[in-house]
């Protein structure tokens, strides 16, 4: 199955089409029009503000697609605070999603993996089939890896998420921001480990 990129081209986040999912809804509706009518789930990451900005308006434009956060973020879509809106002189979008996520849920061929550590009820998301993992802001391509210093951070918890996701095998790597690695996405998840082993 295809992974379609849509990049921000702003400080605000990547999404990807996955089949009938689209990972995070921080891009511009128009930007998402072209897949609307195979988008059926929307599955976010975590509720920070740049992957959640156009939720609202992008599940309306597929038809009301199914909104889907963990249950530990899901209040980061009312919450400013928790979405870090203020940051981006912005109000969270103000959804309330149609499923909370648990770790080990399937959406599809999708596994939910639980990773907090960026955030409390961050997750990943994993087709073992074709060894395709969406990263959120837990891993980056180039061996880097998502903060931990806002609220809700917390480092111990991200390195044994990037532990855990060091244990997949993994060969495309899209991750919330920045560029996608379509061959060799495990390497890179081993970098993050290491460096937030030693530098972190």
């Amino acid at each position: 199955m295809p992974v379609r990129w849509i990049a921000s081209g702003t400080t605000y986040a990547n999404s990807f089409v996955y089949g009938n999912v689209l990972v995070d809804a921080g891009v511009l509706p128009m930007a998402v029009e072209p897949y609307a009518g195979t988008i059926e789930t929307i599955v976010i990451t975590h509720a920070h503000y740049d992957h959640i900005a156009h939720v609202r308006e992008i599940a309306r434009i597929c038809g009301d697609a199914a909104v889907c956060i963990h249950e530990a973020d899901a209040p980061g879509l009312m919450d400013d605070t928790r979405s870090l809106a203020m940051h981006f002189g912005a109000r969270s979008p103000g959804v309330v999603p149609d499923t909370t996520l648990c770790d080990g849920d399937h959406l599809g061929s999708l596994r939910v993996i639980h990773t907090p550590g960026h955030t409390p009820g961050g997750i990943c998301l994993y087709d073992a089939e074709t060894r395709v993992l969406f990263s959120g802001d837990t891993v980056f391509t180039g061996g880097s890896f998502g903060r931990y210093d806002f609220p809700g951070g917390d480092r111990s918890a991200l390195a044994a998420s990037i532990e855990r996701l060091s244990a997949l095998e993994v060969v495309g790597l899209y991750p919330g921001h920045g560029e996608p690695a379509t061959v060799g996405g495990g390497r890179h998840v081993a970098a993050a480990r290491e460096a937030l082993r030693y530098y972190g």
